[in-house]
């Protein structure tokens, strides 16, 4: 009697079994789908702080009075608007950013507390952000340019995991449009079509830049950006066809239309002159061709920094690793730190990456420092894919160099 209750228990514990497994899948998949949201709300935080930033220089030394109390903004609120008002304000972001990452970093399971932090409890977090805003309102301006100096250094950081993550991308999407032994006329066809356009796109880029920016001969350096990127160009190509390399023509092309894409954007950067621009130094003030290019560009810097903090897998060093069902969606220390490297580039943008200027109204990213830093990535993200292209070659030479010893010593041992 008391085994065939014992038998009943056992039972009834295996039937119950599966709804238990069930409840936590159902758990672990909503947990993971807040998680997946709260990521869209830290990308909207970052984009009113830009928008802040952007006010505070542009206006905030007339529309904000009560700056003029504090003795870190100096005479009339000085020091809290134009370049110091943006360090300020990307200071506050920073921290906020910081504070989420040292909270959050290697959080890996859907149970653990530090996920419900990340996906949670917004009133704290909200409170949270305003203090770490106003707090660098207060602090003296010495302190605020000594940030300025380091954000240039992690802005540099910034542009140097977004290029990784665009490279990868590229790659990715070069793969999945490769030939497959199924799909192998269809997938070829559309990998060919896709080639061709990015190649024709970034030609008529080089065209067009040639005419709008380097019509004189007087536009050296210009003609010297565009030349070289030229160049650039074919380097990729033929390096992507070569036998040994063999990587085809459509992550050349998507990287081409890239690289003109950056060169096109530093030449954009550099001050508007009569002799090498078709923009006049006196237009663009107010208009709404200039409100619209800004407002894409405080777009375009959130995205870059929301795209490289959801990619993750990139910057791991084992990408074999199987995803579980109790496993956090993305790595949450990664996206807090990107963001906060983020708060530091778009800093530099609005000011230009000149600490001592005075930025113009309604400009982003203009000036020559601008320019050399879109140049420089350039030829960086250029560099970075050809030896991507290339690592795998160098390997398999020194494997087979090491292979190839090897058979000569044992034959010359069994001599």
């Amino acid at each position: 009697m008391v085994e065939d209750e014992v038998d009943d228990s056992e039972v009834d514990q295996w039937e119950e079994f599966p709804v238990v497994l069930q409840q936590k899948s159902m758990e672990y998949s909503i947990k993971s789908k807040r998680s997946s949201r709260a990521r869209y709300s830290y990308g909207i935080i970052f984009l009113i702080t830009n928008l802040i930033a952007w006010f505070v220089r542009d206006y905030g030394e007339r529309v904000l009075p009560v700056l003029q109390y504090s003795k870190a903004c100096g005479d009339e609120g000085s020091e809290c608007s134009h370049t110091m008002g943006v360090l300020r304000v990307s200071l506050g972001c920073f921290i906020f950013f910081l504070v989420m990452f040292l909270t959050t970093c290697f959080t890996s399971k859907l149970y653990d507390v530090r996920n419900v932090w990340h996906s949670g409890w917004w009133i704290l977090k909200f409170l949270m952000l305003i203090t770490f805003a106003v707090i660098p309102f207060f602090v003296p301006s010495d302190y605020v340019q000594l940030y300025g100096e380091f954000a240039r250094v992690g802005a540099g950081v910034f542009l140097i995991l977004q290029l990784v993550s665009v490279i990868e991308f590229i790659t990715w999407w070069n793969n999945y449009w490769m030939p497959d032994e199924r799909k192998k006329q269809s997938s070829c066809s559309l990998g060919l079509f896709m080639s061709t356009v990015c190649y024709i796109a970034s030609i008529c880029g080089i065209v067009m830049m040639y005419v709008l920016y380097a019509s004189k001969t007087s536009c050296i350096l210009n003609i010297f950006f565009i030349s070289w990127t030229a160049i650039l160009l074919v380097v990729m190509m033929a390096v992507s066809l070569h036998s040994k390399v063999n990587r085809g023509l459509l992550s050349s092309g998507i990287m081409a239309s890239y690289v003109v894409f950056l060169c096109w954007s530093a030449i954009r950067s550099e001050p508007a002159t009569q002799k090498c621009s078709p923009q006049q130094q006196n237009s663009g003030h107010g208009g709404w061709t200039t409100v619209l290019g800004f407002l894409i560009g405080i777009c375009a810097i959130v995205m870059a920094t929301f795209s490289t903090g959801i990619d993750s897998q990139t910057f791991q060093f084992r990408k074999d690793r199987v995803q579980s069902e109790d496993d956090v969606p993305y790595k949450y220390g990664f996206f807090h730190l990107v963001f906060s490297l983020g708060a530091m580039y778009f800093a530099m943008l609005f000011i230009s990456w000149n600490l001592d200027g005075l930025p113009r109204k309604w400009s982003i990213d203009v000036g020559w420092a601008s320019t050399w830093v879109k140049i420089v990535n350039e030829w960086f993200a250029a560099t970075i894919y050809l030896w991507k292209l290339i690592l795998p070659v160098v390997r398999q030479t020194k494997v087979m160099d090491h292979e190839e010893t090897e058979e000569e010593l044992d034959s010359t041992s069994s001599v």
